[in-house]
């Protein structure tokens, strides 16, 4: 369904992880533009308070449907929930991740293992009940919210990493094969640091909480992307203007993105506020840290000037002996 067809502010939409960060703007974007919405994600209390938002924007009409997504039978409810309400489902926003900081060896075996839990298998059951509804309709389009870390690796973040390069790897294979099933879209949003509470969130084993690591974008504009998406479907989307240095960087000059890359996350990445080991909510939401923005804004830009700054001279090192190797 496209903007162009004259029905496409009347289209249902399920948007996963709706509660908070990327989600929440995504429905509020959404309802802007009088699309009837089913809104989901663990926390019961923050989809009520996005649900009267996206009602006092302009949706035809909400739905709430509390669901862990990494248990197949709750998805598959919330589906036949949303086609019993709505008669369909126009598009599916998956938007849904959690993380925790740390080695990979100093973060406990059962963070680790939930994390992949809720952000493979989560993405999985989310797909699969999608592509149901959509093979059974002969239509619908999918937005699942990935993450420049499902390109690069970082230290600290191993969990994440993991789950998101097999997000990434599961979303290209879904997208080969829905070239034989005509009506059906997937496409990809890739953000770097947005301001959401995820960080906040997060579990830590590092001793700080993390942060976004600068540049940082607003979520309402990864949200306009996803809804372009949804009007226009691509393979992928890119959104943080530092993501293709990044990925440059780590594809090509992978000895100096190894050097740099542990500074910089332990410079910008990581706030200065203190936590005790923690494993944040992976295991359960935390209603009350929910929302649409974080406390990061653009002034992480300096942190990020910052810290290229401190590290700038050992990449230049690098590079030159390097250079001298290949002489």
């Amino acid at each position: 369904m496209t903007a162009g067809d004259g029905h496409s502010h009347q289209r249902v939409v399920v948007v996963v992880g709706a509660s908070s960060g990327i989600g929440r703007a995504t429905a509020l974007a959404l309802a802007r533009q009088g699309a009837r919405l089913v809104l989901a994600s663990r926390s019961a209390t923050a989809l009520q308070e996005t649900q009267q938002e996206c009602v006092e924007a302009g949706a035809t009409s909400v739905l709430v449907m509390p669901t862990d997504v990494g248990r197949a039978v709750e998805v598959a409810a919330l589906f036949d929930g949303a086609v019993a309400r709505f008669g369909t489902v126009d598009a599916v926003v998956h938007a849904v991740a959690v993380l925790a900081y740390g080695r990979f060896d100093e973060i406990p075996a059962e963070v680790f293992d939930h994390i992949q839990i809720t952000n493979i298998t989560g993405t999985a059951n989310v797909a699969r009940s999608a592509l149901r509804v959509f093979s059974e309709q002969r239509h619908g389009n999918l937005v699942v919210v990935g993450s420049v870390l499902g390109k690069i690796a970082t230290p600290l973040l191993s969990s994440y990493v993991t789950s998101k390069w097999a997000m990434h790897a599961m979303v290209r294979a879904m997208q080969i094969e829905a070239r034989s099933t005509p009506g059906v879209e997937i496409s990809l949003v890739s953000p770097g640091g947005v301001n959401t509470p995820i960080y906040a969130q997060s579990g830590s084993y590092t001793g700080f909480v993390g942060r976004p690591p600068p540049p940082v974008d607003p979520p309402e504009k990864v949200a306009a992307a996803i809804v372009r998406a949804l009007d226009r479907p691509r393979r992928e989307i890119s959104v943080g203007m530092a993501n293709p240095i990044m990925v440059t960087g780590f594809r090509f000059f992978p000895g100096i993105f190894d050097l740099l890359v542990g500074p910089m996350m332990q410079r910008a990445a990581l706030s200065r506020d203190r936590v005790e080991p923690n494993p944040g909510n992976v295991f359960d939401p935390r209603p009350a840290g929910e929302g649409v923005h974080g406390r990061w804004g653009r002034h992480w830009l300096r942190s990020a000037a910052a810290a290229t700054l401190a590290v700038a001279p050992a990449g230049v090192l690098v590079a030159r002996r390097l250079g001298r190797n290949r002489g």
